[in-house]
């Protein structure tokens, strides 16, 4: 997306990551960058949960940052060992009950949108599990797969050549609509289970102060980098699925994301040494 970017702008563009702390290395530097539309940051739902996790921030993901563009958004897929039986989330549901707190699930991480997917969907269940984080997806799947640990909320383009394979059960998505790449699996709220979607976005965010015009100029370019076709192709096959927000709505979305983030982590109890 950012090679079509760079060619409509006529400007370079270097991806530097700055990992750790849930992302918020990264974010610190770009809310204190200069704001004038050359250092962008790419976050996705941990830019909403951070406030959550971490009460001292040297920022505030809603006001330190201009919100520019959503690059889509991609299901997190409810995934099991084909060896546990379970043809559907029901039936996972239905063996939690009958053993209360005996069934565990993996994620990538405490407070990670693997995380509190998995979370979300327990509470709209009404089961108790256990959270065993892990420090990657692939060993997070693996030991999903090898039966060791019983469920994974993980992003449909990590388990999906998994599940083609045959190697995992795909049970549902937590998006609000079906995932174009996995059509045949129902939603979370299509199981049954209410209050329960909890999707993974993507989104390009600029320093608060970064003009007007910049802010409505980066959402346009990147919007149609977006719609062209071979970077639309990648993100199809990737499990990408668009979805259309002005940078205002944008904005009013991660205001909100942050609001129901910090109530899902408040009911949790989640704790980040």
């Amino acid at each position: 997306m950012f090679e079509q970017l760079s060619s409509q702008l006529g400007h370079g563009i270097v991806v530097e990551n700055r990992s750790g702390a849930g992302g918020t290395i990264g974010a610190g530097f770009v809310a204190k960058a200069d704001p004038d539309g050359y250092t962008l940051l790419v976050n996705s739902n941990a830019h909403t949960i951070a406030p959550s996790l971490y009460p001292n921030l040297s920022y505030d993901p809603a006001r330190d940052f201009a919100a520019v563009i959503s690059l889509g958004t991609l299901a997190g897929v409810l995934v099991v060992s084909p060896q546990k039986g379970f043809k559907t989330a029901g039936d996972l549901v239905a063996a939690a009950k009958a053993k209360p707190g005996a069934l565990t699930f993996s994620s990538v991480g405490v407070g990670t949108a693997t995380h509190l997917s998995a979370e979300r969907f327990r509470i709209s269940a009404g089961i108790d599990a256990l959270h065993i984080p892990f420090r990657g997806g692939a060993e997070a799947m693996s030991e999903v797969m090898a039966g060791r640990v019983d469920f994974f909320f993980g992003p449909v383009g990590l388990v999906l050549p998994l599940v083609r394979d045959g190697k995992l059960t795909a049970l549902a998505v937590n998006g609000v609509k079906r995932s174009t790449t996995l059509p045949d699996v129902p939603t979370t709220l299509e199981a049954g289970f209410a209050d329960a979607e909890y999707p993974i976005w993507i989104g390009v965010f600029l320093p608060a102060n970064t003009p007007r015009d910049i802010v409505e100029k980066l959402s346009t370019e990147t919007l149609a980098a977006l719609q062209s076709s071979k970077v639309a192709a990648k993100l199809s096959a990737l499990g990408v699925d668009p979805i259309s927000m002005t940078p205002s709505e944008f904005d009013a979305y991660v205001r909100k994301e942050i609001a129901v983030n910090a109530a899902l982590v408040k009911a949790i109890g989640i704790k980040v040494d």
